[in-house]
């Protein structure tokens, strides 16, 4: 299960954001339960209603959803790229996960004493920024020395690694995350090698007042936000309210959404955080559909059918044969298996079809 690692600077609302992630998506998928791997790990139910039509066409009491797994990282201060406060736990732990939500504080509270002074949601992602671009600098700066040796010996894979080591030295030196170098598509793949900091995925969780949830997009702190993702980041960012979040925790879902209501949204943004996080990890779903349960099947991007059958059981993927294969939209629209057959939409797919996100499948193997 890919990991995605929560971090931010003291009093943002992260380690808030976390409880309220990983505890009320409990309630969604009794069949998927929060679990505790740790006591600062989740694992985290992916909100998806298209599991629950396919649980009346299939007409099964059993659904289990997808899923991602939350990381909450030890708080960050300048100076952690040097070792300052849990620095050096810091580093080591977003090494460990494939994407990052940054929480940024993006609320007024005199009750709450932000660490930097005023509240600045710009000079944060700043802060966190240079830190773990210092980090991969160094880390680069390094490489390079161990890799000219292999590259003036005639490596010519050695000399491939130079070659983008020293494009991505300048860059950092700039200020520059990793993930904005202008690299061919062998340059991204040799540079997964590297394990940089700055070279995984980013979604800013711009953390709003409760009385500003409704109306985010013109608070002015997150169209700061917007304004230097755009510009700074190859990045995504998505309005929350922790604090809203929180509260809901407590209440009965029919209350909880009635609150919502009152403020005049829909969603407090977590759900939204979740499936940005879900996409930002280059995840899809594929769906299993029948009397004994509903299952969501998380696959990368790009797959193809036997690899999609292989995270059910690496049998499937060794004896495949063929995938019976119906787009969600189609079986949704027409009500049951037996009218998408008599339609014509099931089909059925060999080897080099790619999955697509919302497909229902059923898998043709050999034992």
């Amino acid at each position: 299960m890919l990991k995605a690692g929560i971090v931010g600077l003291p009093n943002v609302g992260k380690s808030t954001l976390f409880n309220a992630l990983t505890r009320s998506r409990k309630a969604e998928a009794a069949n998927y339960p929060f679990c505790t791997i740790e006591p600062n790990v989740g694992v985290v139910v992916v909100p998806d209603e298209r599991a629950y039509v396919l649980q009346k066409i299939a007409k099964t009491q059993v659904v289990i959803p997808a899923a991602i797994e939350f990381v909450d990282i030890a708080g960050l201060v300048a100076g952690a790229s040097k070792g300052e406060g849990l620095g050096n736990q810091f580093l080591a732990n977003i090494r460990e996960v494939d994407a990052i939500v940054q929480v940024v504080r993006c609320f007024d509270d005199s009750d709450v004493v932000h660490t930097m002074g005023a509240v600045d949601p710009v000079r944060d992602i700043e802060v966190i920024t240079t830190e773990l671009v210092l980090a991969d600098l160094e880390a680069v700066t390094k490489r390079i020395d161990k890799t000219q040796k292999k590259a003036k010996s005639g490596d010519k894979e050695a000399q491939a690694e130079l070659a983008l080591l020293e494009k991505l030295q300048p860059h950092l030196n700039e200020g520059k995350t990793a993930n904005t170098l202008k690299a061919t598509d062998d340059e991204v793949a040799l540079m997964k090698l590297f394990q940089l900091l700055t070279a995984k995925p980013v979604l800013f969780a711009c953390n709003v007042a409760e009385s500003d949830l409704a109306t985010a997009e013109e608070n002015t702190y997150v169209r700061k936000v917007a304004d230097y993702v755009a510009h700074h980041h190859d990045a995504a960012y998505v309005p929350i309210s922790a604090k809203i979040e929180a509260e809901l925790i407590e209440l009965p879902p029919e209350e909880a959404k009635a609150f919502l209501k009152d403020l005049g949204v829909d969603d407090s943004g977590v759900s939204a955080l979740i499936k940005g996080t879900y996409a930002l990890l280059g995840l899809q779903t594929y769906f299993t559909a029948g009397e004994k349960e509903v299952r969501a099947w998380t696959i990368k991007k790009g797959w193809k059918a036997p690899q999609a059958a292989g995270v059910i059981h690496s049998d499937f993927e060794k004896g495949f044969i063929k995938a019976e294969v119906v787009s969600y939209e189609d079986l949704s629209r027409l009500g049951s298996t037996a009218a998408a057959r008599e339609a014509g939409k099931y089909r059925l797919e060999g080897k080099e079809y790619v999955f697509q996100d919302g497909d229902v499948a059923l898998f043709r193997f050999a034992p």
